[in-house]
C-alpha cells in the first residue's frame, strides 16, 4: 500500500490563488472591471500618482502588458497619465472621477466577499497576518531550509 504525500506548501498557496483569481474576477465582473484592472486602479487610488515600473512591479504584470492595459484604462477614462514634476522624463498614473467610482465600488464588493469567505474558514486575521509573514520570510530569507526544520525556525512566532 503506498503513501500518497499531502499536497505541499506551494501547490496549496498557488491552488488557493487561482480559485480566490477566479472568485475575484467573478466579483470584480458585476462592475466590468477585471482583476488586472483592479490591481492597478487599487494601487494608484492614494491620489499621490505612481511610475508605471512601480506599478508594473506591485500589480504583478510585465511593463508591456501593463502598457497595453493603462492604454485600454486611459480610452475607458479610467485613468490619466501626467508628467512627474520632479523628473519630466517620467510619468505618473492617476485615477479619474470615473476610475475613483469604479475603485471604490469593486472596492465595496471585494471586501463584501472577502469578509464572507474569511467567516466561512472562521478566520480571524491569522491567515493575512501569516501570508504577510510568509511573503517577508521569502523576500528575505535564503532557500537553504530543510524539510525536517522546524516551521518556527523558517517562520518564527512573534
Amino acid at each position: 500500500m503506498s503513501s500518497v504525500p499531502s499536497p505541499g506548501l506551494a501547490h496549496l498557496l498557488s491552488h488557493a490563488e487561482r480559485r480566490l483569481g477566479l472568485r475575484m474576477a467573478a466579483v470584480l465582473a458585476e462592475e466590468d472591471c477585471s482583476v488586472e484592472q483592479w490591481r492597478v486602479l487599487s494601487i494608484i487610488a492614494d491620489g499621490r500618482g505612481h511610475p508605471m515600473t512601480e506599478i508594473a512591479d506591485q500589480a504583478l504584470m510585465p511593463a508591456p502588458s501593463l502598457t497595453k492595459l493603462v492604454d485600454r484604462m486611459v480610452a475607458g477614462n479610467l485613468v490619466y497619465r501626467r508628467p512627474d514634476s520632479a523628473d519630466r522624463r517620467r510619468v505618473l498614473l492617476h485615477l479619474t472621477a470615473r476610475g475613483r467610482t469604479l475603485h471604490e465600488r469593486a472596492a465595496h464588493r471585494l471586501l463584501t466577499d472577502q469578509t464572507r469567505l474569511l467567516d466561512a474558514i472562521e478566520d480571524q486575521g491569522d491567515l493575512v497576518r501569516l501570508l504577510a509573514r510568509l511573503t517577508a520570510a521569502l523576500d528575505h530569507e535564503p532557500a537553504e531550509a530543510t524539510r525536517d526544520e522546524p516551521v518556527e525556525k523558517i517562520l518564527p512566532v512573534s
